[in-house]
């Protein structure tokens, strides 16, 4: 016989979630970032839940996946590779274990965007902190070929009731997902798959090999000693 459980507040999830973290010896929470309202902060996190919330299928669990990630409900999340070991607490008394697998972009389009950003970011710190043009984001973010997953690249297993693929523990976990983004955004990288190293010197390769090039070369703008004695009177 089924029946409807009781209705749980944000106020007892959180402290059902705060027992279960503690309970959890090897446990990796993920939180959600104190004093804002805001899920991600920086360019890459703020460019997966964009990606997440673009999706109509995803779009009826999403609401309740964010209150759960914001009652610190994600209680322990693990990235291996492009699979995702997670567990939430809900309103049963143990969590629920969800199971999240990313495929892997086909060389060809990784290649693709490589060829179109060769050149076009000149050193790593611009590329972890999202500093580049705009028509260099969307190449990130579009649908085809693109860096963020769209959703028959992403396969859900959680062992609650609902029979949803994406059910509001998986949005949760979701969510988090995008916040180790925003603390690291080579997560991204290991999600699909793709060797960020290899990524990056294939990126910045040309810029590279032109700066060794000219390493020996004496540039026009730096002064003689004749021109500075002339300068300070020397």
């Amino acid at each position: 016989m089924w029946y409807w459980k009781p209705y749980t507040t944000v106020a007892e999830l959180m402290e059902k979630a705060e027992r279960t973290a503690a309970r959890l010896k090897t446990a990796e929470p993920v939180l959600p970032h104190p004093h804002t309202r805001k899920i991600c902060l920086t360019w890459w996190g703020e460019a997966w839940c964009k990606n997440l919330e673009s999706y109509a299928d995803y779009e009826s669990r999403l609401g309740r996946g964010r209150r759960y990630f914001r009652a610190k409900a994600v209680v322990d999340l693990k990235i291996r590779g492009n699979v995702v070991k997670a567990k939430v607490q809900g309103t049963e008394q143990r969590p629920y274990q969800i199971t999240i697998t990313f495929e892997t972009p086909k060389n060809k389009d990784i290649q693709a965007i490589t060829e179109k950003l060769s050149n076009r970011i000149t050193n790593i710190d611009d590329l972890i902190k999202g500093n580049f043009p705009e028509d260099l984001k969307e190449l990130f973010t579009q649908k085809k070929p693109g860096l963020f997953p769209s959703p028959n690249e992403i396969h859900f297993d959680c062992n609650c009731y609902d029979w949803a693929d994406m059910c509001k523990h998986v949005a949760a976990v979701m969510y988090a997902i995008g916040v180790k983004i925003d603390d690291d955004p080579s997560c991204l990288f290991e999600l699909r798959g793709v060797d960020m190293n290899k990524f990056i010197n294939a990126v910045i390769k040309d810029k590279v090999e032109e700066m060794l090039k000219n390493v020996n070369k004496k540039s026009d703008r730096i002064i003689k000693n004749a021109d500075v004695s002339a300068i300070f009177g020397l």
